[in-house]
């Protein structure tokens, strides 16, 4: 459905993304990951229409979008990671107004409506004024707006940011059945849902393609680059357990959390496989180990195997 060659684009003298070039299938559910300014959301922007690359070309279903007239990207829906809303209006009266704005009548619009507030999960909210609703309701609205006018693609920059786990599983299911009915793309910070709603999963690197590919084949890309995160419960203090690992070189990330009285939870990411090195260094402390974990079907393992070396 969706073929990009050569995508390019500058701000200015900076650039935001260089040479990007994929396939996208009809129906399919791709998410972009990357670190800040990786270049997600000028990439979604490009797609939807609403950026004119420096360079390269898109074309959807064999149309080119850059050239293509307005009927034509009006066709695709669009949710920036703010939601666009008039929060004075009833969630109904708004979608009825933008799928008139988006070129559909009010009649294909009103027989539209009860699909579009079943797939969103907001039925029982459709006559609420929208600035009543919470954070959660309103990314909804987002979303129904996105696609209350039938497009075949549907772009959600960043649809999970700020939601509660609840609204989150919820969530999942709601990007799942617009997979049903048209390609979705989605770019997230929450690297678990990307596993759980995405067929593919395209990693941006300082504004090029890094990774492309299911969610298993990622993970074996990062194993071939050495990546490895480890979960270790510990006993002893933060500071004790910060000023051991700093003698093993491939710790790249680490985090240390509370894990009851007198316990601590560590994560570490390693660039190379040195689990006996940081047992040995948190032994030689005076850390005691009492269990460690290796994290090889999370996805956040896979995600800094990828992207090791960058700079947020």
């Amino acid at each position: 459905m969706i073929s990009v060659e050569g995508l390019t684009h500058y701000y200015g003298n900076r650039r935001a993304v260089e040479n990007l070039g994929f396939t996208i299938a009809e129906n399919e559910i791709v998410g972009f990951l990357g670190l800040n300014g990786a270049g997600k959301s000028t990439t979604l922007k490009i797609l939807a229409g609403l950026i004119i690359p420096t360079a390269g070309s898109v074309k959807i279903d064999g149309t080119d979008l850059i050239a293509a007239n307005a009927d034509f990207r009006s066709a695709i829906g669009y949710l920036p990671e703010d939601p666009p809303l008039y929060k004075e209006m009833t969630v109904y009266e708004f979608l009825l107004y933008v799928g008139q704005l988006k070129g559909r009548s009010a009649d294909a619009v009103v027989a539209r409506m009860p699909h579009v507030l079943k797939v969103c999960q907001i039925e029982h909210m459709q006559h609420r004024v929208i600035a009543e609703l919470s954070h959660g309701y309103k990314k909804r609205v987002g979303i129904a707006q996105a696609i209350i006018h039938q497009p075949r693609l549907v772009i959600l920059d960043e649809p999970i940011s700020g939601l509660d786990p609840r609204q989150i599983v919820e969530m999942r299911q709601v990007v799942r059945d617009l997979g049903k009915e048209c390609t979705v793309l989605i770019s997230s910070h929450i690297l678990g849902e990307i596993a759980e709603t995405c067929d593919r999963v395209l990693v941006l690197k300082n504004g090029q393609i890094d990774a492309i590919g299911g969610v298993a084949e990622l993970s074996a890309a990062a194993t071939a680059k050495g990546g490895t995160r480890l979960t270790f419960q510990l006993r002893g203090t933060p500071e004790l357990v910060t000023s051991a690992l700093k003698s093993v070189s491939a710790a790249i990330k680490v985090a240390i959390e509370p894990d009851g009285e007198g316990l601590v939870k560590l994560h570490v990411a390693l660039s190379e496989d040195q689990r006996e090195k940081v047992v040995a260094a948190l032994v030689t402390a005076g850390v005691g180990v009492r269990r460690m974990v290796e994290d090889d079907s999370e996805l956040e393992n896979v995600f800094l195997g990828l992207t090791q070396g960058a700079t947020a």
